[in-house]
């Protein structure tokens, strides 16, 4: 029998609940299914992460990586974050699987909110002169917004709209709600 190498099964089944949440959202992800995807047992998701609830918090951990906006020319504000947002949404697997799970899991509503207030609200303070809470709220639910109908729902005209014409619908409101 082979060794297993602890740290490529952890990352194992954090892709594979990354995938499960994503497709599946947090209700009907379940730990066997998890495990069924890399080969192991669910006893070993329950020793790795403690419960469904514990291994979707590791799964949705999510960084956005957002730039230090305060070195940005203000009429450049928007264009920087949509993409950065872009990125995010199209690049880590991470965003759908938490976007899908918080649309019926509070849960994972908690995690996108926690995303929002530690990470999108102290980038925007940083390069608004007032109402920062009012500006990031407003700035998420328009990308969250943007993101959930692109990504979930699928709406037709978004799903086949370029990135370039994501940029001159939502650049506007964006620069509204950070900049007037």
């Amino acid at each position: 029998m082979r060794p297993r190498d602890a740290a490529a099964t952890e990352q194992a089944l954090l892709d594979a609940a990354r995938a499960r949440f994503a497709t599946d959202g947090f209700d009907r992800t379940t730990i066997r299914a998890v495990a069924a995807d890399v080969g192991v047992d669910a006893a070993l998701v329950i020793r790795y992460f403690g419960s469904k609830q514990g291994l979707f918090t590791r799964a949705a951990d999510l960084d956005l990586g957002l730039p230090d906006l305060t070195g940005v020319r203000a009429g450049d504000l928007a264009r920087v974050l949509v993409d950065r947002f872009f990125a995010v949404w199209e690049d880590d697997p991470t965003f759908l699987a938490l976007l899908r799970a918080a649309t019926t899991s509070e849960v994972a509503a908690a995690a996108m909110r926690e995303v929002f207030t530690a990470q999108v609200a102290p980038a925007l303070a940083a390069v608004t002169d007032d109402r920062p809470a009012e500006r990031a709220a407003l700035v998420g639910a328009t990308v969250l917004g943007f993101a959930l109908a692109r990504y979930v729902l699928r709406v037709p005209p978004l799903v086949a709209m370029s990135r370039e014409d994501a940029q001159t619908w939502l650049g506007p409101t964006l620069r509204h709600y950070l900049l007037d």
